[in-house]
């Protein structure tokens, strides 16, 4: 179990989480969680106890020297923390993690409890997948809700996929049957370049996310990690002429895909959104 003890009374708090290993394509998930956990300089709240779920054979901690002679262990395990953000009249919970090697429904159940004790009733998922998808267009974000009103109110280009599902497919199902609103972002990954870190991919889970909570997401030097990430790739895939070919078939599959214009509507609403958020940024400075 989760011990949660000395954390404050929480302002309408959303739990946002990611895990690291098969649901995590380019570390973009656990980079987005990570990334906030840094700028808002979040506040440790409490971590599982790693005994109950990782297979240490399978997922092994880690050694590091400490002032370069003592040896601190670091076991794998499951992180929360706290994002107080009285500006945006709601609290955010992050949960920063290794996909559990066993007793999945257990590990669910445990997150849900503290979910409960914290008082949020909506959960956001992140994850990432690889994909046939072209780096140089925009990373498609899909989504499951956990039922279809909250899909359509989110605008969310609901995943079709069927198979095997990891540990944020599992907690998507869990909150679902539990009565939470939970939400999974996905984003895509060209699978020609699935190396971590993958910053194109994180901003875009991070942008989808501001629209989502409706608050500013501090972005920082990320837009500028994913342009360079992009012109690394676009030199990476010049020097090979059947990469080359191939990144433009996929470019030719995405362009035709789409929409020749985007709604007039859909646009409206999006920039509104933008201004709305920005505003509450800029008064907060």
């Amino acid at each position: 179990m989760i011990e949660l003890e000395g954390v404050p009374e929480l302002v309408d708090p959303i739990l946002v989480a990611a895990f690291e290993g098969w649901n995590d394509a380019g570390d973009a998930a656990t980079g987005a969680i990570e990334h906030l956990e840094q700028a808002w300089k979040a506040a440790p709240v409490a971590a599982l106890d790693p005994e109950d779920y990782y297979d240490f054979q399978v997922t092994r901690p880690t050694v590091d020297l400490v002032e370069g002679t003592t040896r601190k262990i670091t076991w794998p395990t499951t992180r929360l923390s706290m994002v107080k953000l009285p500006e945006a009249g709601r609290d955010l919970v992050l949960v920063r993690g290794i996909e559990p090697n066993m007793r999945w429904q257990a590990f669910c159940n445990d997150l849900l409890g503290v979910v409960r004790d914290l008082g949020a009733e909506t959960v956001v998922l992140l994850g990432a997948l690889l994909a046939d998808v072209p780096h140089t267009r925009s990373v498609p974000i899909t989504g499951v809700a956990s039922d279809a009103g909250l899909a359509r109110s989110l605008n969310l280009d609901q995943s079709r996929y069927e198979g095997p599902t990891g540990i944020v497919g599992v907690l998507q199902d869990t909150c679902s049957r539990a009565g939470f609103h939970a939400v999974s972002l996905w984003a895509a990954v060209p699978h020609y370049v699935a190396q971590p870190p993958c910053p194109k991919a994180t901003v875009a889970l991070l942008s989808r996310l501001e629209d989502i909570l409706d608050v500013a997401l501090p972005l920082d030097d990320l837009t500028e990690q994913a342009s360079l990430w992009e012109s690394r790739v676009d030199e990476l895939a010049q020097q090979d002429e059947e990469v080359a070919e191939y990144v433009r078939s996929l470019e030719r599959q995405k362009d035709e895909s789409e929409l020749p214009e985007a709604s007039g509507e859909a646009i409206a609403q999006a920039f509104e959104r933008y201004l709305r958020r920005r505003g509450q940024d800029d008064d907060r400075q």
